[in-house]
């Protein structure tokens, strides 16, 4: 079967836009979804068969009101990537109520909503659903509480998604990536924790973004056709090691 659609959520950076610019490379056409406008705007201006639409995915009215847009934009939907997520990091007992909501509510209630809101268009395409956790979300580490936490409900959650969708032919999967060289993580990590997470990671290096992409679109492919309800790591081994990193704990 030929696949010719796909939504990514938190599209305007980072392993959203990698995927999508695979998608695109393979001949996809892409609804790419971010709360980020005017960064949304750039990215997709450069890419031809790109629809950007600008969603708060931890917001019911705006996914809610995204949903026709993305299938005028598509016709019908093949693959859903639910890639939206943020990060904030610190002790438990110094994690206020607040900060735990934000990171909930886009990491664990967007994955929810997308999906929800989608769940007829995939029907109808037989389609698949890759959701992005991290390997702080297979293994506890420090000041990860909110964020860890979030990633482990991911997990579960499309595990749920895999029993409860698959009779209707679609496929849910998780991506959980271990250290990936970002721009947002060369900013804050030290060179102590970068060295730390070489020693500790048996490939001996962070991932790129494009190497976690390439996951999440096999994935969303007909070559992972019986593959579904799966956690795949792609950590260079990390998780094989532990995430509990003293330099961490600073």
């Amino acid at each position: 079967m030929t696949r010719t659609t796909a939504i990514v959520t938190g599209a305007a950076r980072g392993i959203g836009l990698a995927t999508t610019q695979l998608f695109l490379a393979e001949g996809r056409r892409v609804v790419m979804i971010d709360r980020d406008a005017d960064v949304l705007a750039e990215a997709a201006a450069a890419l031809p068969g790109a629809t950007p639409i600008v969603c708060d995915v931890s917001d019911p009215s705006q996914v809610a009101q995204m949903v026709p847009q993305a299938l005028a934009a598509l016709g019908h939907v093949d693959a859903l990537v639910n890639n939206a997520g943020v990060a904030e990091f610190g002790p438990i007992e110094e994690t206020d109520f607040a900060a735990w909501r934000r990171v909930m509510a886009t990491n664990l209630d967007g994955v929810f909503l997308m999906t929800q809101a989608l769940t007829p268009a995939l029907k109808e395409a037989r389609g698949a659903i890759v959701n992005i956790a991290s390997i702080s979300g297979l293994r506890a580490s420090t000041l990860r509480v909110a964020y860890g936490t979030s990633k482990a409900g991911v997990i579960a959650l499309t595990q749920q998604q895999a029993a409860e969708l698959g009779e209707y032919g679609i496929r849910a999967n998780t991506v959980a990536p271990g250290p990936v060289r970002t721009k947002l993580a060369m900013a804050v990590h030290t060179q102590e924790i970068i060295d730390a997470y070489h020693d500790a990671i048996p490939l001996n290096r962070y991932g790129s973004e494009t190497e976690i992409a390439e996951a999440i679109v096999f994935l969303c492919s007909d070559k992972a056709s019986y593959v579904t309800g799966q956690t795949l790591a792609v950590d260079g081994g990390f998780q094989s090691t532990g995430v509990g990193l003293p330099a961490l704990r600073g």
